[in-house]
């Protein structure tokens, strides 16, 4: 006899020998499809529990909703962590198609409209994904209580970045500090907390200060719950939206133009280097004597100075003349063109526009040059301070040409990208799988986060906000923190820089996507504990960025604890004083 036959016959044979006696009774006004338990008692009126049918039963077990009518869902604790996991992973997988396929495309076509417009809003776009299957998903009521996935996201993000991540930035980037600056790849004191540290250079605090208004749209959404008002809360949100997308629209008008802003600032910053190079220089060749004692231009000492700098005694200075003196002054602290400074002298000196520069021309000159060095320092006797004026003049000239980045041009050898007609293509296709793969899997893993909710007890925006900000960020996040560990001043620039304009983009592009929902679908506003802690964290770490371009390596402790203070506070506000 065959072994799977015995194995049934032998289970059939079992559940024989298992019936007993049993008892029936009949059910008035049942009908064939009822099922029930009699809860019997013999000394008592019978009761009767009837029970749904079994295809309804099985029915009212399963609460999950397939998005698109076939992606997996569970209602078990379990099941939608892993669909969290594997959506959140696919997520990853978007941005860094994303953030890869940029990269490639800013090598090509470098920075303005490309990097400055397009560029960043691809950055954001899984986030601004989420945030806006958040509130499309069903009924008005479901967007409503599913939205606090797209605000946890679009806090948790934000939290994320200035905090957790621009802290492991200062740990890993860390260089000696040495009057107030840190050096390049230099670590030789350890985890010292004051004397170790991070340097950025000025334009980096722009970027902070602009993070810091960026909350201005989250300021104005909350004036009605500042005033106690429920009536003027849907205008409020619309006011709200008008000023973030105003705001989108200046900062990235800012980034392309940004390029430009910054060439001819360090531009200008080179040329006064080079006026304090030429006045110490020609100071040396006239002792010291450049103002006589009455804080003006020593008109003999100049036309001694020209007379020398004239070498072929024409009573003009040309431009090899001026090139030849500028070769022998030696700029080493800064990269020159020493064409391009003989022009700026040319620029500023030659009012006949002849080409040429006579002595009346040059002591005009020189007198212009003396009195911005000298500007506001009359007290005294100038004439005899006239090298420490210099002096000063020059370390303040080369301060500002450091804080604008100008040190050096670039960490790496730049070269040309091979084959671009095929890079474009292979960065276009990474852009198009990025955003197809982001704008399919948002909404499942928002349902799956809900699920979760559901399935746990712990609010959604707790979950969202920690948790998928490490699928839509974590790609940025770990080559930030790869390339503050090279230790240089100019990569930890542009570490924070983008730092902060990642936040930026949250604060301007995601909120938009987030106001433009709540208003559209007539959602009901109620993120007041959320906001705050936004508020807190971009002005706390906005003014950490704004006012100083060295941090030790204790501003990473305040960064760290930021982090645990956010949910704190939202627990406490929301779940202990009832805010929302």
């Amino acid at each position: 006899m065959d072994h799977k036959l015995k194995l049934l016959l032998f289970f059939l044979s079992l559940s024989l020998l298992s019936i007993t006696a049993v008892r029936s009774r009949s059910v008035p006004n049942s009908t064939t499809s009822d099922l029930l338990s009699d809860g019997f008692n013999p000394h008592s009126d019978p009761q009767y529990l009837f029970l749904n049918p079994l295809s309804s039963s099985l029915k009212a077990e399963s609460t999950c909703e397939q998005t698109y009518g076939f992606m997996p869902c569970t209602t078990t604790i379990w099941g939608n962590l892993f669909l969290i996991l594997a959506y959140g992973y696919l997520m990853f997988i978007a941005a860094t198609y994303l953030s890869n396929g940029s990269e490639m495309l800013l090598e090509i076509l470098g920075p303005g409209v490309i990097g400055g417009l397009f560029l960043p809003i691809l950055g954001a776009l899984p986030d601004a994904m989420l945030i806006l299957v958040s509130g499309l998903s069903g009924t008005k009521e479901t967007a409503q209580s599913q939205v606090s996935v797209g605000m946890g996201l679009l806090a948790g993000s934000t939290v994320m970045l200035i905090t957790v991540i621009w802290g492991s930035c200062v740990l890993v980037g860390k260089c000696d500090i040495q009057g107030s600056v840190a050096k390049d790849g230099q670590n030789m004191k350890g985890f010292s907390l004051t004397e170790t540290g991070v340097s950025t250079d000025i334009w980096t605090c722009y970027a902070a200060r602009i993070m810091a208004i960026s909350i201005i749209p989250f300021l104005v959404v909350q004036i009605p719950q500042l005033l106690n008002s429920t009536s003027g809360r849907h205008l409020a949100v619309l006011i709200a939206l008008i000023v973030s997308v105003l705001m989108l629209i200046a900062y990235c008008l800012y980034q392309v133009f940004q390029p430009w802003i910054q060439r001819r600032r360090l531009a200008y910053a080179k040329h006064k280097h080079v006026i304090s190079g030429f006045l110490r220089h020609l100071r040396k060749r006239a002792l010291g004597r450049l103002l006589n004692d009455r804080g003006e231009p020593d008109k003999d000492v100049i036309k001694k100075l020209f007379d020398w700098i004239d070498e072929n005694k024409d009573g003009e200075l040309s431009h090899g003349e001026l090139k030849a003196l500028i070769i022998g002054i030696k700029f080493d602290e800064i990269n020159l063109d020493e064409d391009d400074a003989a022009d700026k002298l040319l620029e500023d000196f030659d009012y006949s526009l002849d080409h040429q520069i006579n002595f009346e021309e040059f002591y005009q000159g020189i007198s212009k040059w003396l009195n911005e060095v000298n500007r506001g320092k009359r007290s005294g006797d100038p004439g005899s301070r006239t090298e420490k004026l210099l002096d000063d003049f020059h370390e303040q000239t080369k301060r500002e040409h450091d804080l604008l980045g100008g040190h050096e041009q670039s960490d790496e050898v730049v070269e040309a990208v091979e084959n671009p007609k095929w890079t474009s293509i292979k960065a276009a296709l990474m852009l198009l799988a990025g955003t197809i793969i982001a704008a399919a899997f948002a909404d499942p893993l928002v349902d799956a986060v809900d699920n979760f909710s559901d399935a746990t007890s712990i609010p959604t925006f707790f979950i969202s906000f920690i948790a998928l900000p490490l699928a839509t960020n974590s790609s940025e996040s770990v080559s930030a923190i790869i390339f503050a560990s090279r230790k240089k001043t100019r990569t930890a620039s542009l570490t924070f820089s983008e730092l902060y304009g990642a936040v930026t983009m949250n604060n301007v592009l995601c909120l938009s996507v987030f106001l433009a929902l709540v208003y559209v679908r007539g959602l009901t506003w109620d993120f007041s504990a959320e906001v705050l802690v936004i508020l807190i964290v971009c002005v706390v770490m906005g003014a950490f960025g704004s006012f100083r371009t060295t941090f030790p390596l204790w501003t990473c402790s305040i960064a760290y604890l930021l982090y645990p203070f956010s949910l704190a506070l939202v627990y406490v506000l929301d779940y202990v004083l009832g805010w929302s």
